[in-house]
């Protein structure tokens, strides 16, 4: 029996018009664009503005592009995920809101939450439902809000993060293309060092939360830093080792935006060289789950069909993981 395989057959992406710049944030906290530019890579991040845009709104448009740019009728879609840690709303979930803005109204959708590794997440499992034969044509998006959840009094979080949302198209095929392998990690243990503590049932909304601060992302980032380092690099390897690939086999790498010390220890225990690592963080910063799509979306005409990409990301919780990924079309 042929294998069949899920190949992303197109992507769109979608920023905000507002640009947070790095001399910008030196007028809001202590800091300076050469601090943050040494440390993080960031020169610039994009924030959404207006009056009740919430993610939703980001990832309706980046799938309204995605669905333009493929000629896929919105009724056609099977399934649309959306991997986020901010929702419009606990409930419904934010999937549900975009599908019908977008007018998928024969598919269900759901959201799924693993930090800067949902979409690696999101797109493993979107993979399993092509797979199972049971789905034609599944949606994949990967996105946050962050400056809805970002302190902009801690210079610690507030330089770091942006907003932004990408989305794919999901597939059948028989050809040696598309997702191939993943392998997904997580551990709670990392939530003392990488959350956001108040707004759940733990500790639901009162004056006291909101005066403490306590519905902001927070972390502790030297250890952050030094199991991200550890874990993406680690995992990123362990994909290649699982599939024989070499470092000469790798076309791209394609690593979760959170760092650019992260990014290059991840490119040198692998053995990739800079000219094949995708990169964006200096103007988009970290954008969660939306940083890989959002660098496919950026890099899709420079790919060509047969490529071989690892993503590979690092998110609280903690979580991470690594897809290996074979291009399924020459870009336009």
């Amino acid at each position: 029996m042929t294998k069949i395989r899920a190949a992303i057959t197109g992507v769109g992406g979608y920023v905000p018009d507002y640009i947070l710049t790095n001399q910008e944030l030196e007028t809001m906290v202590d800091t300076n664009d050469e601090w943050i530019t040494t440390r993080t890579g960031i020169k610039e991040r994009r924030i959404l503005k207006g009056e009740g845009k919430g993610t939703s709104h980001m990832a309706a448009e980046a799938v309204k592009e995605l669905l333009k740019k493929t000629n896929t009728d919105p009724k056609e879609i099977d399934l649309l995920i959306v991997a986020t840690v901010t929702p419009d709303m606990p409930f419904p979930s934010t999937a549900n809101l975009v599908a019908d803005m977008v007018g998928a109204s024969n598919s269900f959708s759901y959201d799924i939450s693993a930090a800067c590794s949902g979409f690696l997440y999101a797109l493993t499992t979107g993979a399993k439902f092509i797979e199972s034969g049971t789905h034609k044509k599944v949606v994949v998006v990967g996105g946050d809000k962050m400056s809805s959840i970002i302190n902009y009094k801690d210079r610690a979080t507030c330089i770091i993060f942006g907003d932004g949302c990408g989305a794919v198209l999901l597939e059948p095929t028989t050809e040696h293309v598309g997702v191939i392998d993943s392998v997904l990690k997580s551990d709670g243990s990392g939530a003392q060092y990488l959350s956001m503590p108040a707004g759940g049932s733990r500790i639901p909304a009162t004056h006291a939360s909101v005066e403490a601060n306590l519905h902001y992302a927070q972390q502790e980032g030297a250890t952050v830093f030094k199991f991200a380092v550890t874990n993406m690099a680690e995992i990123s390897a362990e994909v290649m080792q699982r599939n024989n690939l070499t470092s000469n086999d790798v076309t791209w790498l394609v690593p979760h935006q959170a760092n650019k010390r992260i990014i290059d220890a991840t490119a040198s225990r692998m053995g990739i060289t800079d000219d094949k690592v995708m990169m964006n963080i200096e103007k988009y910063g970290n954008t969660t789950a939306g940083t890989l799509p959002l660098l496919m979306w950026d890099y899709e005409k420079r790919l060509k069909k047969g490529d071989n990409l690892i993503l590979a990301a690092f998110g609280g919780g903690f979580t991470w993981g690594a897809i290996y990924l074979k291009w399924a079309y020459d870009g336009k």
